[in-house]
């Protein structure tokens, strides 16, 4: 690991041309800003989507003569269309880039963003947060999009910053709204009038960062995304890694097999590598090649370059067990967030009264805001513990089932304390929080590995399936006692967390046979 990795171009492979180091501080690199891109775009959708939650405690509930239940049914439908979206996203990814859907989900999502003033009852605040959560959906074309960009070495770094550091806007929303309500009201406004000029700030972000991801970045590294099979065959043919015998990598143009090789199943990292042939008199936009062997290039290209999606394929992804997995170890974890995330200014609100809207919406801020250190050291784990075991993808399925049975016993500990201590409370949700939002980035670091020509589709059933947990976990904190016995809740969360991640953590980490993504 070198400094300058944080600004230089990065050395790519050959054949897909995904960087091998992230360019944090270069945005005139296109790495860099993509990478910028990804983890803005998603942290602004976030906040937008999380708008209503800091000022739903107090000043829109008396505003609205809400009930407790009435909140949290808002938090359930808030949900619902996440769900729908995230699933739908993977496979749109898939067949039309993920730059296009992302783009598309913020400036849907700000239409009814931007009516959010209109709200003048429950049934409005239902309608309204239903179809803001559009703006949820965001997450699934970040990380496709972060995963075409940097390749396996890295990804899970690059997939836990990217998701972690957007995940953040959930705690920046606790406190930029509460900051814009407080400043309106200080100038003269009512608070019916204050809580609705507060969402114009979100809205213009929204549309803002929608319009310059289109105009700034590409789909993919070689440009098009539908050229993007075109340009894996001809950097494989320029190579002349074609030439090995893999009974034709190129089926048609524009298309890759899935045909195994003739000379026997998966290939190895044991020939000696070669330094790639620099190509940069063609294209000399490109930065310089990583070495890597003619196998892995062949396996590049036959097997993680993705396909578009056709009925065969998704019902072929969603049936497999690994596929299973990830959707019930991220129900857990990012599920887990959200319902917390909705709930917790409620819970410091009743177990330490003083505090008031204000602090209440402060400390539950924290929760969001560790996402920028916790998701990423999740990532960052997935990636050191595959490369010092050899490239052993078991380690980092390992790795997400820790995270998530510890995440399980934090809960049950959180909930049978109930604390009324606010440093010991403070201290315990902090902990709790980073095993939960560790276990988010481990999550989408194995992720890659999985499916690799059809990343989309598994990453939009994994992303709806942290929704799905989000709902069901939502459903607990309503139903007991009315939506206010939120210890309680805690624990049957966290038993439930442990079971769901031990059920399933004897599965293979990728399907039997599978090419590429080793």
């Amino acid at each position: 690991m070198k400094l300058s990795y944080f600004w230089a171009a990065p050395e790519v492979n050959p054949i897909n041309r995904k960087a091998h180091s992230i360019p944090f501080l270069n945005v005139f690199n296109v790495y860099g800003r993509v990478f910028f891109f990804s983890w803005w775009g998603f942290m602004v959708a976030f906040w937008a989507w999380y708008a209503f939650p800091p000022l739903l405690t107090h000043t829109i509930r008396n505003n609205l003569n809400l009930t407790s239940a009435e909140v949290a049914n808002s938090n359930i439908v808030s949900l619902c269309a996440t769900l729908f979206v995230r699933f739908v996203a993977g496979p749109a990814c898939d067949h039309f880039g993920p730059r296009w859907v992302f783009a598309g989900t913020l400036l849907i999502g700000s239409i009814p963003l931007g009516l959010a003033p209109l709200v003048h009852d429950a049934q409005g605040l239902y309608v309204s947060r239903f179809f803001i959560g559009i703006l949820g959906g965001s997450f699934v074309p970040c990380q496709v999009w972060s995963t075409g960009f940097f390749d396996k070495n890295i990804v899970g770094t690059a997939n836990a910053l990217t998701g972690g550091w957007g995940n953040a806007g959930g705690g920046i929303t606790y406190f930029i709204m509460p900051a814009v309500f407080d400043s309106l009201v200080a100038r003269g406004y009512t608070d019916g009038v204050a809580w609705r000029l507060s969402f114009i700030v979100p809205l213009i972000i929204t549309i803002f960062t929608g319009v310059f991801m289109l105009l700034l970045c590409p789909d993919t590294p070689t440009g098009k995304w539908s050229e993007r099979h075109l340009h894996a065959n001809q950097n494989l043919a320029s190579h002349n890694a074609a030439s090995l015998p893999t009974d034709g990598v190129v089926d048609v143009p524009g298309r890759v097999t899935d045909k195994a090789s003739s000379t026997g199943g998966n290939s190895t990292h044991e020939d000696e590598t070669r330094t790639a042939k620099p190509m940069l008199q063609d294209h000399p936009g490109w930065d310089h090649e990583a070495a890597i062997s003619n196998e892995e290039m062949v396996e590049t290209a036959k097997g993680e370059v993705v396909q578009k999606p056709t009925w065969g394929m998704v019902v072929k992804v969603l049936v497999s067990s690994q596929t299973l997995f990830h959707i019930l170890t991220y129900m857990c974890s990012f599920g887990g967030e959200l319902a917390i995330n909705a709930i917790l200014s409620s819970y410091y609100a009743k177990n330490f009264p003083t505090l008031g809207q204000t602090n209440a919406s402060n400390w539950a801020a924290m929760f969001g805001f560790l996402n920028v250190v916790t998701r990423p050291l999740g990532g960052v784990i997935a990636d050191v513990l595959y490369r010092v075991t050899g490239r052993n993808i078991w380690a980092k399925k390992a790795w997400i089932v820790l995270c998530g049975c510890l995440t399980g016993v934090m809960l049950i500990i959180i909930g049978q304390a109930d604390p009324h201590h606010l440093p010991t409370m403070i201290g315990l949700v902090a902990l709790m929080a980073i095993f939960l939002e560790a276990g988010n980035g481990a999550n989408f670091a194995l992720i890659p590995h999985v499916h690799p020509d059809a990343n989309g589709i598994v990453s939009g059933t994994t992303g709806a399936g942290g929704n799905l947990g989000g709902v069901v976990f939502a459903i607990i904190f309503r139903f007991m006692d009315a939506g206010t016995n939120y210890a309680k809740a805690f624990w049957v969360i966290g038993i439930m967390m442990i079971c769901l991640n031990l059920l399933l953590c004897w599965v293979r980490p990728i399907p039997r046979g599978q090419i590429g993504g080793h």
